[in-house]
């Protein structure tokens, strides 16, 4: 198993680098750059999109060639736009701004957000509550609902009970997570009806005045929300899984085996058909943590006014804030891949039987 790991680890190299190079490159072609953005803001434009729709009325005719590259330039001085791009690095030719960064990753340097004047180890750290918040609580609820209830589907498949309840999942996957939050709010947030839970924040006003309980009670208040929304569709997925896998084991010989022994119902489906049934389920907890982690909606965080890693990623791609962009993109990429392995050896630790270097030869 430790060459096994070994092969895993080193192959993140090539695959981290892959990854970098793509979206690096990808960027070179995107218009509006970060530039493009302060002189689109230093004209009055607002953003650098108004520029390419063509509702600057300056004279084209009166720019020089250089200040043309940029649109939304056109009128300021030249000297002004080396510097924006000394300042920026885009003075250098994309090959050496690449292998600087790279450099500098390596060494967990991932520089200053263009816009914010804040490092970006420190942006991400501000916004990480709210995505271990959305990503933890919605992994666990998901798991906590669909385990059980994917369970008693199989035991009772074909029921009128697995009917409907089947209906119900079908309805709750079909529902968009941010329609599904839209709802919440008109419901329980003061929308049209009841005003039961906040429609803004992680935690209130004067928090750090709270007791301990009250601190938690107050957390867990502004969380029910945002986090319902965001397991919608993921306990859906979950509960079928459960449900096939349940299905294809009690179907096995050693089950029926079991029951012939007189063992009780209780304890052939804990003690035999759960342990073999959940290997894919509990196996791929990792990766379903850092799928909601990471992938949280941006549209359920903006609902919610929740300030997360989301919401800043797009704020960064919209902005063209490429520190934030590739630096979020290098940490994610990494910790995906190592989660990867980590589901691997949860196969493993689920059960022992598997041996992956085996199966490799």
């Amino acid at each position: 198993m430790g060459a096994y790991i070994l092969r895993r680890l080193l192959f993140v190299i090539p695959t981290l680098l892959g990854i970098m190079i793509i979206n690096f490159s990808l960027v070179q072609f995107v218009p509006g750059g970060p530039i493009e953005q302060i002189i689109a803001e230093a004209r009055g434009q607002g953003d650098v999109f108004g520029g390419f729709a063509g509702t600057d009325d300056v004279d084209i005719s009166e720019t020089t060639e250089s200040e043309s590259d940029y649109v939304g330039a056109r009128g300021l001085p030249e000297e002004y736009i080396k510097q924006l791009e000394r300042e920026f690095g885009f003075d250098k030719p994309p090959v050496e701004r690449f292998f600087n960064m790279m450099w500098n990753y390596i060494r967990f340097d991932f520089g200053e957000s263009y816009f914010r004047k804040i490092t970006v180890i420190d942006l991400v750290l501000e916004k990480m509550p709210v995505s271990i918040t959305l990503g933890l609580w919605s992994t666990l609820l998901a798991y906590l609902i669909s385990i059980p209830l994917g369970i008693r589907k199989a035991v009772r498949d074909g029921t009128p009970f697995d009917t409907w309840t089947s209906g119900a999942i079908i309805i709750g996957y079909a529902i968009p997570g941010f329609l599904f939050a839209i709802l919440l709010v008109v419901l329980f947030a003061g929308g049209s009806y009841w005003r039961i839970f906040p429609l803004r924040g992680l935690v209130s006003p004067g928090w750090e005045e709270l007791s301990l309980i009250g601190k938690a009670l107050d957390y867990l208040w502004h969380i029910t929300l945002p986090v319902i929304a965001s397991t919608i569709s993921a306990f859906a997925t979950l509960t079928l899984l459960t449900k096939n896998s349940f299905l294809d084991e009690i179907k096995k010989q050693y089950v029926m085996t079991a029951r012939a022994k007189g063992l009780s119902e209780r304890r052939v489906l804990y003690g035999h058909v759960f342990r073999n049934s959940m290997l894919i389920v509990i196996a791929g907890f990792p990766a379903v943590f850092i799928g909601v982690f990471f992938g949280g909606s941006v549209i359920i965080e903006t609902i919610f006014s929740l300030d997360g890693l989301g919401r800043l990623g797009f704020e960064a791609a919209v902005a063209r804030d490429y520190p934030v962009i590739f630096g979020t993109l290098f940490v994610s990429s990494i910790i995906g891949l190592v989660v990867g392995i980590i589901s691997d050896l949860m196969y493993v630790v689920v059960d022992p039987r598997i041996d992956f270097e085996k199966r490799e030869g």
